[in-house]
């Protein structure tokens, strides 16, 4: 597990990343660098580079953030239960830094019927 102490995460990270990787936010619809990113390669945690989706499983889910219908693996992935804003959903974390990754919801397509709505803050691509 990668660890890391709060000055050291803002070290690293940029503003944006560091307030949703670390403090649990959202990026703002449609404003995300990956939301109509189009290109074939993984997208990583921003945190510690762990290989998180592949863009073989990213779809237009319409909602303005990057959409995958499955992770690379389960166990690189942690499902939480998040009952903030008066409301039950399953936030997505990474298994390995515990980053605030975004949420995940029961109205994505075949073949797993899973849409994981994922801030581009949390994401870096490699090609």
């Amino acid at each position: 597990m990668t660890r890391k102490s709060e000055q050291e995460w803002q070290d690293a990270l940029d503003d944006d990343s560091y307030q949703v990787a670390r403090c649990g936010g959202t990026e703002r619809a449609f404003t995300g660098k990956y939301w109509n990113h189009k290109e074939d390669g993984i997208y990583n945690c921003v945190c510690c580079d762990a290989p998180l989706f592949s863009s073989d499983t990213k779809y237009d889910s319409g909602s303005g953030w990057p959409s995958f219908y499955e992770a690379i693996a389960a166990d690189n992935i942690t499902i939480k239960q998040d009952g903030s804003l008066g409301m039950v959903r399953e936030e997505v974390v990474c298994q390995n830094c515990d980053a605030h990754l975004g949420h995940r919801f029961p109205d994505g397509p075949e073949p797993t019927g899973q849409r994981y709505c994922i801030n581009s803050a949390s994401l870096k691509f490699t090609a």
